[in-house]
């Protein structure tokens, strides 16, 4: 590791420790806003911490390994050990370097924070609800495998089990640094269970990934918005239709609406409303500044545009494709039971190596 990445790493672990002892101040338990401003930005810099803890180890195996091997006293048996140790370390030493090289380029400052998915059946009618519904339970499989909690928001089912839409929230440390790579149409081929004749057909199911926000993240003015209530519809039990307990929340200046409708309370499906709401609206800033830098973030990897197939799902032959970055994998099973993290692996993985070479390519223009 040269000397300029070694002062970097070493700066941002120090200033790990510094928010680690903040957390033990008193005023800053008494603030819960403070406490989640500090958590966050711990979050995102704990793999750095945690690496440079091992690539330290590391190093120091590199070290005796290099002594002993250069040892005369030693015997030849115990020099030929040392320098395989020293070989494999040093192989080992490298590959974090290379993972803490990843970690220190500019970093989405979301992905520490809690996640709103919103998944909408597209094309194929009634088995694109379907399949919004294996959807949706795909990844309320995979938070229940982080130890992520999850939570309905809003859903408008079918009356075969199915969901024209649901909006959801998952609550975990770094969930939307693994879920935003979910972002974009998903495409499956299989035989619907309303085809009598055994043809397969191709639908397409929409997910848009959305970073959670705050009240200090988006101000909303009340000015702004257009609250109305009405009876609830749709499945939901005999209070649904008795009381006025639906809000439909429209932000005037963006057009933006969100109904919420699944809780008996008004007040609790108004605070879901607005939930939903800033986190749309957060992402629709963040949008409007993602096309204004969209140069620098091609390295990204697809666009994250929401039109574009990001994944098929083919159950006549079991398998599951990544069009993103060519990966197939034939555990198709696995994965709509949440076992999503190869494939996320993969994508975090390649989204790494096209930001790193993007950075070597800025550092050789700027040396040129």
């Amino acid at each position: 590791m040269d000397d300029l990445m070694r002062q970097r790493v070493e700066g941002i672990v120090a200033h790990y420790r510094e928010l680690e002892a903040r957390l033990a101040d008193p005023a800053v338990l008494a603030d819960a806003a403070r406490m989640r401003a500090i958590t966050r930005e711990m979050a995102g810099w704990e793999d750095l911490v945690r690496l440079y803890g091992q690539w330290q180890t590391v190093a120091g195996e590199i070290e005796t390994a290099r002594d002993l091997a250069r040892d005369p006293q030693a015997d030849p048996e115990t020099r030929a050990w040392a320098e395989a140790e020293w070989e494999r370390a040093k192989g080992e030493a490298a590959a974090l370097e290379r993972r803490l090289q990843a970690l220190l380029l500019p970093r989405d400052p979301n992905d520490a924070r809690n996640v709103i998915v919103e998944i909408r059946a597209g094309a194929g009618g009634e088995e694109a609800a379907l399949f919004a519904a294996d959807l949706y339970r795909m990844y309320t499989r995979y938070a229940e495998r982080k130890g992520w909690k999850s939570e309905i928001l809003s859903q408008n089912p079918t009356d075969i089990g199915g969901f024209k839409e649901v909006v959801f929230a998952i609550e975990g440390r770094g969930a939307f640094s693994r879920l935003k790579f979910e972002r974009g149409v998903h495409r499956v081929q299989r035989v619907p269970v309303t085809e009598a004749g055994g043809r397969i057909h191709t639908s397409t199911v929409t997910v848009a990934v959305l970073p959670e926000a705050e009240e200090v993240d988006v101000e909303i003015d009340p000015d702004d918005l257009r609250i109305e209530t009405m009876r609830s519809g749709g499945a939901g039990g005999q209070h649904v239709n008795k009381t006025e307990s639906a809000v439909r929340i429209t932000h005037l200046p963006t057009g933006i609406v969100v109904l919420c409708q699944d809780e008996r309370s008004q007040h609790k499906n108004r605070d879901r409303a607005m939930k939903v709401l800033r986190a749309r609206l957060l992402d629709l800033a963040e949008s409007n500044r993602a096309q204004e830098l969209a140069e620098a973030r091609r390295a990204q990897v697809g666009t994250g545009d929401r039109s574009e197939r990001i994944r098929t799902y083919n159950f006549p032959q079991g398998r599951i494709t990544d069009h993103r970055i060519g990966l197939t994998s034939h555990r198709l099973e696995e994965v709509l039971d949440g076992d999503l993290d190869p494939i996320i692996d993969a994508l975090v993985a390649a989204d790494e190596e096209a930001r790193l070479k993007q950075a070597a390519d800025l550092r050789g223009a700027a040396t040129s």
